[in-house]
């Protein structure tokens, strides 16, 4: 397969920068960073589930800051979407506790790509309240009645060229239906430059803020909230996200849409 989507598959594995204070225009509904009543995460962070490679990241991922702004408490049911290397399905892991579930996806395409993503999947299984699945991208195979459903740098993922053009809008439709009503649909992904076409998303390994939001809508779901903690004003935007200059410091939003009760 074309050598863009060895890169684009990995881009689950780049670092989120840290939020500078100049913040960027964002649309409504008014920017929040955390759901409120949210449990502290601090346990979360530090369990054992959890490697201290994955601990060495957490800064710059800023993984407190993510959680909070997911809302993820005990006793959810969660599905960790296109896993990459596991990170976060170890936090959700360890959040939702032997009380909550989380299914962890990986790609099948994903898979047969890369035999590190094969060995993530199969340690993400090996977790005693997680569950993987290994479906085709255009049909995730995702449980139902869920609190969250949630992806970092990878929703730009479903619009690689080599997969249908269609492939965004039937995962989007899949998480739909697979959420309670009340549920959450958390996004993140690296920001391309406002108005971008989708040929970023192969060129660059980035979308359009905005693209997401009307992809996400019209599959049924409410925008909720975003967040600007992972902007990050020195990235032009313009730059292949695993260019040297800005490669673990890209801006991100933070997108959590909700399905209407």
């Amino acid at each position: 397969m074309r050598n863009a989507f060895v890169l684009a598959a990995v881009a689950g594995l780049v670092l989120s920068a840290p939020a500078a204070a100049q913040l960027p225009p964002l649309p409504a509904p008014p920017v929040v960073q955390s759901m409120p009543g949210g449990p502290d995460y601090a346990a979360v962070l530090a369990s054992p589930i959890r490697t201290d490679e994955d601990r060495a990241r957490d800064e710059t991922r800023q993984t407190a800051i993510v959680l909070g702004f997911t809302g993820v408490r005990p006793g959810w049911k969660v599905v960790d979407m296109i896993i990459g290397g596991g990170y976060f399905t170890r936090i959700f892991s360890a959040a939702v506790g032997p009380g909550g579930h989380v299914t962890a996806w990986q790609p099948a395409e994903f898979i047969g790509f890369q035999a590190s993503y094969a060995e993530a999947i199969e340690a993400a299984d090996a977790l005693p309240n997680v569950d993987a699945i290994r479906s085709p991208i255009a049909a995730p195979d995702f449980p139902y009645d869920l609190d969250l459903i949630f992806t970092a740098q990878n929703y730009h993922d479903l619009h690689l060229r080599p997969f249908a053009a269609d492939t965004a809008a039937r995962v989007n439709t899949a998480a739909f239906s697979a959420l309670k009503p009340g549920g959450f649909y958390v996004v993140i992904d690296h920001y391309a430059v406002d108005g971008s076409d989708l040929s970023v998303a192969d060129d660059l390994h980035r979308i359009d803020h905005d693209t997401v939001v009307r992809e996400v809508e019209a599959a049924g779901f409410e925008l909720d909230s975003m967040s600007p903690a992972l902007w990050n004003d020195d990235d032009p935007r313009t730059a292949n996200v695993f260019d040297e200059s800005i490669r673990g410091r890209t801006s991100q939003f933070m997108i959590r849409f909700r399905k209407p009760e």
